[in-house]
């Protein structure tokens, strides 16, 4: 491998991450968590549970990390084992762990760091044994790795831990990782690329990436003081999904449970009613892939989607984030010739249209009957420039 980083890439839709550290989680329901999952009508789903966050608390019973896990101190509970189980035993479901590579307080990093990175000895004895005691017990298909990016990717020995776990690992032929391996690998080295918290750049992206977004605006984890203005709507939620999707990533949803283990109501909330409008309107975001154009030329609250199904038909979705007032939409981007078809997710017949110099105007039905309340789907099949 050299210095070289393997890069592998597999499509992820969707992704709910949990961020948790060392709390008493009396109320930790595994099973419940993922039929609650299940029956948010999520599917593609991977469910990423922080395995140790940057203070070094592990959530499960590391051999490197005595009297300082879940199982020694706090609920005396191996989270990581019993989510695993949980995940493993419903077909359709991944499991993944984040892992954050360095730890504030960890004396042989704090002596790594004052020898300017010339000793490797955190790494060597507690790092690299520890994450890769983690693959071979709990097997997870996702490592999102964090808290890389003081030193270079050498101080971590990123290649011979990819290369290892590409090659000889257990999870070798399904594993996936993001690009924190190092202080400058971000957005440069990885199966799928994440480069910032909350990265939505809202244009195509060459390589395969990942919107890291949070529920809670200001927060990763649970926040008792928090207000709720200070949660995103679903509205919101839905555009970062549609803009995310549009442009070729795949969203990673925060969810932070308190601290006894529980996903408070306005977080079930905000995941419900994402269910309920994937359960519509799905078909513009599970398997689909960018279109042309990312976002409208002339509607800025529009976004596209493609998908081409197993006979070879194309389709092509235009997420509509504003109802408008007058009832008739026209679009830039799309070019209908006389015998494209339109239709709404959720509507049971075509769509009206009619051509104009400023593009097909289409005609939509009543809003109060249409059954999504937040975002709404069209759908384009015989588009004049759906050539790709």
């Amino acid at each position: 491998m050299g210095d070289t980083l393997p890069v592998i890439r597999r499509e992820v839709t969707m992704i709910f991450f949990f961020a948790t550290k060392h709390h008493y989680f009396i109320n930790f329901h595994e099973s419940q968590i993922v039929i609650f999952f299940q029956k948010s009508h999520l599917k593609t789903l991977y469910i990423v549970l922080t395995s140790k966050h940057h203070e070094g608390f592990t959530n499960f019973p590391s051999p490197y990390s005595f009297n300082w896990n879940s199982v020694d101190v706090g609920p005396n509970r191996d989270l990581v084992g019993e989510l695993s189980k949980a995940i493993k035993a419903h077909r359709g479901m991944k499991f993944g762990l984040y892992y954050s590579l360095y730890e504030w307080f960890n004396p042989l990093y704090q002596k790594d760091k004052a020898n300017g990175w010339t000793t490797r000895d955190f790494v060597v004895n507690k790092m690299t044994p520890e994450l890769k005691y983690l693959v071979e017990t709990y097997q997870p298909e996702v490592i999102w790795s964090d808290g890389d990016w003081e030193p270079q990717y050498t101080y971590w020995d990123s290649p011979g831990f990819l290369a290892w776990l590409y090659n000889d690992s257990p999870v070798r032929d399904t594993v996936v990782v993001n690009d924190r391996w190092g202080s400058t690998m971000a957005c440069s080295h990885g199966g799928y690329y994440t480069c910032t918290d909350r990265f939505n750049p809202g244009t195509l992206q060459p390589h395969k990436w990942e919107n890291c977004w949070t529920i809670d605006k200001q927060s990763w984890g649970y926040r008792r003081n928090a207000h709720i203005w200070e949660y995103c709507s679903i509205e919101e939620l839905i555009q970062v999904l549609a803009e995310t999707v549009s442009c070729g990533g795949n969203l990673l949803l925060n969810v932070g449970p308190s601290h006894d283990g529980t996903i408070k109501p306005i977080f079930e909330e905000r995941l419900l009613q994402m269910g309920v409008w994937l359960r519509v309107n799905g078909e513009a975001i599970y398997h689909s892939k960018p279109w042309l154009h990312q976002n409208d030329t002339e509607v800025s609250d529009v976004w596209y989607t493609k998908r081409t199904f197993e006979d070879g038909s194309d389709k092509v979705y235009a997420i509509l984030l504003d109802w408008p007032a007058t009832g008739t939409l026209v679009l830039g981007a799309p070019k209908f010739c006389t015998n494209t078809i339109v239709n709404l997710l959720g509507w049971p017949q075509p769509i009206t249209w009619t051509a104009s110099t400023r593009g097909p105007e289409i005609v939509l039905p009543p809003r109060q009957q249409v059954v999504t309340d937040w975002a709404w789907v069209l759908v384009f099949q015989g588009l004049c420039n759906d050539k790709s």
